[in-house]
């Protein structure tokens, strides 16, 4: 009867403590619900706008589409498919995403380092979750953008049919 007592009011203890912790403290600028909407939605598009690497050749040719490479400028410098915009992600505001992307209707192109084998200098693997399509697609759904395609592939940087620049040893 005893250790029940002093388990009782060690529970009592413990949820008179979470009642009166502090609350975090609010940020307006920070909406946690609306990124997990954006998530879902994202999620659900992505879905059939994941295409092959012919497909995406062809698309990235014409008019009008714009290739992103939300990658590091280091990691683009090292190597990147010709004609991509170099935009870090850490770089997406509304202002930066307006001046590479001239409407919200263009059609984007997006890839990134899970896309490409045997270049880990220029390419280094993120784990899976945390592949930068998926942020880079939830972020530019949350900026209003909507015509997006991902490169879905894993292509070896030798023999992709991808122009990429500097072109790797084949």
């Amino acid at each position: 009867m005893r250790n029940l007592v002093a388990l009782v009011a060690a529970f009592a203890s413990i949820a008179a403590s979470m009642a009166t912790a502090a609350a975090p403290p609010p940020n307006p600028q920070i909406d946690m619900a609306g990124f997990l909407a954006d998530a879902h939605a994202a999620a659900r598009e992505r879905e059939s706008r994941r295409v092959d690497e012919a497909t995406f050749m062809r698309m990235m040719r014409e008019p009008g589409t714009v290739v992103i490479d939300a990658r590091s400028r280091a990691m683009f410098e090292r190597r990147h498919i010709a004609g991509a915009v170099s935009l870090s992600f850490p770089d997406f505001t509304a202002e930066t995403l307006a001046r590479a992307i001239p409407h919200s209707t263009t059609r984007v192109l997006i890839y990134c380092n899970n896309n490409f084998a045997n270049d880990v200098e220029a390419f280094p693997l993120k784990v899976r979750p945390a592949s930068l399509n998926l942020s880079t697609w939830v972020a530019l759904r949350s900026y209003g953008y909507r015509n997006v395609y991902e490169l879905g592939p894993y292509l070896d940087v030798r023999t992709t049919a991808l122009p990429l620049e500097p072109a790797p040893p084949r």
